[in-house]
């Protein structure tokens, strides 16, 4: 076997690339089973193969499972992911409009979150992505590390684990770094939740093709731009234009 590949066997219903990259949910409620050392190796390897510039490799990954200090990050990040949804969930009126009825999109992803940020301090794995800095911070430096970071979720995806990727560590991150002895010049580029969906993945539902890519004008689509047959579609997110300011956020989640 090429010294580049894995040696943990891969489960035989593991699914392809393309499959996975259309069927990769995220994924907010786990089952309580952890995840095994061996599958944790396989995907941290493939998040270790993302693209580099001049190969430097500057991710790395604090993986926390249990133990004291385990415990203590996920009530960290668990206390300030309440703070936060809290806040959004008012200010983006989740309960209201199409939210009061308790079957829409709306009121259904209000439920998963609040269980999700109810239940922060049971998931079964807390993954910190972060960047070790070599130059001063600018808007560009997340290319080092994200590419990884969908690797990672993509190869949890193939084994049949899920998570999701979020930012709720920013209010606590001073207590973070010194509770994992977080060096300066290092920066915790994000939080990935991971383990065994209580649900399923499947495929997901974005705005047609044809909305979201340009030809040679601005909202002119190439004739190449359709989606494949059967494909389901939903109007979340901003419409085809620049956002506009006045727009207020509840109407994108209805």
């Amino acid at each position: 076997m090429d010294g580049d590949l894995p040696t943990t066997p891969l489960p035989a219903d593991t699914v392809g690339l393309l499959e996975g990259i259309v069927t990769t949910r995220a994924i907010r409620r786990y089952r309580p089973d952890p995840v095994p050392p061996e599958a944790l190796r396989t995907i941290l390897f493939a998040a270790s193969r993302a693209p580099s510039g001049s190969n430097r490799q500057p991710f790395r990954f604090i993986v926390l499972t249990d133990g004291p200090v385990a415990a203590r990050a996920k009530a960290l990040i668990g206390s300030s992911a309440r703070r936060i949804w809290g806040h959004k969930r008012a200010t983006d009126r989740y309960d209201e409009g199409s939210g009061a009825r308790a079957d829409s999109p709306k009121a259904r992803m209000a439920r998963t979150m609040q269980r999700y940020v109810d239940d922060f301090e049971r998931v079964p794995v807390l993954i910190l992505p972060c960047l070790v800095r070599y130059r001063e911070p600018n808007p560009f430096e997340g290319a080092s590390v994200y590419p990884a970071c969908q690797n990672l979720l993509l190869a949890a995806r193939a084994l049949g684990y899920g998570g999701v990727m979020t930012g709720w560590h920013q209010p606590v991150e001073a207590d973070l770094r010194q509770l994992l002895a977080v060096p300066d010049g290092v920066l915790l580029a994000a939080t990935i939740t991971l383990g065994r969906p209580e649900g399923s993945h499947g495929p997901v539902r974005r705005r047609p093709l044809g909305e979201l890519v340009h030809g040679e004008r601005w909202g002119e689509a190439p004739g190449w731009a359709v989606d494949p047959p059967g494909t389901r579609h939903t109007a979340a997110g901003p419409a085809g234009g620049p956002r506009r300011a006045e727009s207020p956020p509840s109407r994108r989640t209805e």
